[in-house]
C-alpha cells in the first residue's frame, strides 16, 4: 500500500483542486473533495486489487461526482470501528464531507463515486 504522500495521490489531488477551482468551486468544498479523494484512492489501494486505481472527475452543472476504479468485485462496505482502532473510517469520513456516495459495480471491478453539490458553483 502506498502512503498519503504518494505522488499519484498528490497528482489527483491537484488535478481535483485544480478543476474545481477553474469551475469556482470554494476552498472548503475543495477540501472536503480533496479529503473525500483521497479515502477513497487509499481504500482502493488497501482493498481494491490494484496499484493504480482510476480516477474520473466530472462536473454536471453545479455538482461534482468524483468516480475511483479498481479491479475488485468486492464491495466497500462501512463498518464500526473500536475506539481505538486505527483504520475503518474511511467511508464514515466520505459520507459525512459529500451529498452523497455509492459503487457501481463494473465487469472487471467497481468505481466508488461521491458527490458534491455546491451553492455557489461557477
Amino acid at each position: 500500500m502506498r502512503n498519503l504522500n504518494s505522488p499519484s495521490l498528490t497528482i489527483a489531488r491537484e488535478t481535483l483542486r485544480d478543476a474545481m477551482t477553474r469551475a469556482g468551486w470554494g476552498p472548503s468544498a475543495i477540501a472536503d473533495a480533496e479529503l473525500a479523494l483521497a479515502e477513497l484512492i487509499v481504500n482502493a489501494w488497501r482493498h481494491g486489487d490494484t496499484t493504480s486505481p482510476v480516477v474520473n472527475i466530472l462536473f454536471l452543472h453545479d455538482t461534482l461526482r468524483v468516480a475511483v476504479a479498481d479491479r475488485s468485485s468486492t464491495l466497500p462496505e462501512p463498518c464500526n470501528p473500536s475506539a481505538l482502532s486505527e483504520t475503518g473510517r474511511g467511508l464514515q469520513l466520505v459520507d459525512g464531507l459529500t451529498h452523497r456516495w455509492g459503487v457501481d459495480p463494473q465487469k472487471l471491478g467497481k468505481a466508488v463515486w461521491f458527490e458534491l453539490e455546491l451553492d455557489g458553483a461557477a
